[in-house]
């Protein structure tokens, strides 16, 4: 969702908060519009599966958590634009509560729902689905008490105002989420592709292992790249290029600290990790000679990722996205495919493929970032951007008057 940011910091920068109230409900509508076909998809997915030859036990627990997961589909459409709206404006603080309390109360719905009522899979969708709702409704009746967003929040446009010139948001929005979506849906493709492994089973069941595990590293530069590419968005947008840089650099070089602590600390504790997620001596076996390797690819990956978060800031998200396209199904895929089947390197080969993705990722997104950007144009261009926002016509309050800005 970071797509939106750089439309919000714009509205900030010119003090134009109608234009902020509307970019968020704009990112609501065009969520739930990406919703539908992604619930079609959830639900169909099972004959999808059985028609890629996968597994028949391993396709029924995939569909039906996909399927318990729609709710969690609808939850983001709304939970994600308004992380976004919040972070732009400063309020982040907030947020770490309210994560922190849905947190305390997703372990207590998770042991409810799958060990008491005994729901298993489907269980565990539900628990996360309701884990989300709950940290929506938290920020919700936060910003109702606190009233932190009194200003910035003008009510609901009507319809008209809110469908009305989506170009702007959407030509952020398909580069950004695609730069997003190329490098998660390969992880998915990675899924698949242990499906065909000699033991798909434990294949697959290691590579559950390995995500988890990656998804949970990717939350520090993920929330790193969200600080600099607001921090970036608001330096540009007021005419600071030198502070914008130095924010970029700083964050690249925290970056690749937090790489090295991950490449540590998967080396030293690969097997203890690895046994609390099951007790399969096949999955533990796999999973764990192939994590130090998971962990050496944070070295790229993190970098890449918050210099992704950089490029966002600057309104440049379809450089993210063609670096994703060119390092993940150009390089990664071949590599992995080559020697996970060519070479018969079997369930190792695949993640070979992953670091050999994230390495030609970081070095893009470093040449993008440290060489090709001009950071006196960028500025420039916000300006720009600014200006064109300034002369929309824009929704003001709730009770339906307009204003030329």
């Amino acid at each position: 969702m970071s797509w939106v940011v750089a439309e919000e910091l714009r509205a900030l920068w010119s003090r134009n908060f109608p234009l902020l109230s509307l970019s968020l409900q704009r990112a609501f509508l065009l969520l739930l519009l990406a919703a539908l076909p992604i619930s079609l998809l959830w639900i169909n997915l099972r004959p999808i599966l059985l028609f890629l030859r996968q597994d028949p036990a391993l396709t029924a627990a995939a569909a039906s958590y996909c399927f318990f997961s729609l709710p969690d589909l609808l939850t983001n459409a709304f939970l994600q634009p308004l992380r976004v709206f919040l972070r732009s404006q400063g309020v982040t603080a907030p947020m770490a509560f309210c994560s922190a309390a849905a947190v305390l109360l997703h372990v207590p719905l998770n042991f409810l729902l799958v060990f008491v009522l005994r729901l298993g899979i489907p269980g565990v969708a539900l628990s996360a689905a309701l884990t989300n709702l709950n940290m929506m409704l938290f920020l919700l009746a936060y910003l109702r008490w606190s009233g932190v967003c009194r200003h910035t929040w003008r009510g609901w446009a009507p319809p008209a105002d809110v469908v009305a010139d989506l170009r702007p948001l959407v030509r952020l929005a398909l580069p950004s989420c695609a730069g997003v979506c190329l490098e998660w849906w390969w992880y998915e493709i990675m899924t698949v592709l242990a499906g065909y492994l000699p033991d798909p089973t434990a294949a697959v069941g290691a590579t559950a292992v390995l995500i988890n595990t990656t998804s949970l590293m990717y939350t520090i530069p993920m929330a790193l790249a969200a600080c600099v590419s607001t921090r970036v968005g608001n330096e540009l947008g007021a005419g600071k290029p030198r502070r914008a840089r130095l924010a970029a650099h700083v964050a690249l070089g925290c970056a690749a600290v937090i790489g090295v602590l991950h490449v540590a600390w998967t080396a030293a504790l690969r097997h203890s990790w690895v046994a609390l997620f099951t007790s399969d001596a096949s999955v533990r076996r796999l999973a764990a000679a192939a994590l130090p390797l998971v962990g050496l690819c944070e070295l790229g990956n993190c970098p890449q990722t918050t210099g992704c978060g950089v490029l966002r800031g600057a309104a440049r998200p379809a450089v993210g996205a063609r670096i994703n396209f060119l390092s993940f199904y150009l390089v990664g895929t071949p590599v992995a495919v080559g020697l996970a089947f060519g070479a018969r390197a079997g369930f190792g080969g695949l993640w070979y493929g992953l670091f050999s993705a994230q390495a030609a990722c970081v070095v893009l997104v470093l040449t993008a970032v440290l060489g090709w950007t001009d950071w006196e144009a960028e500025a420039a261009r916000a300006r720009k951007l600014t200006g064109r926002q300034e002369m929309k016509v824009l929704y003001v309050g709730s009770g339906g008057a307009h204003e030329q800005v």
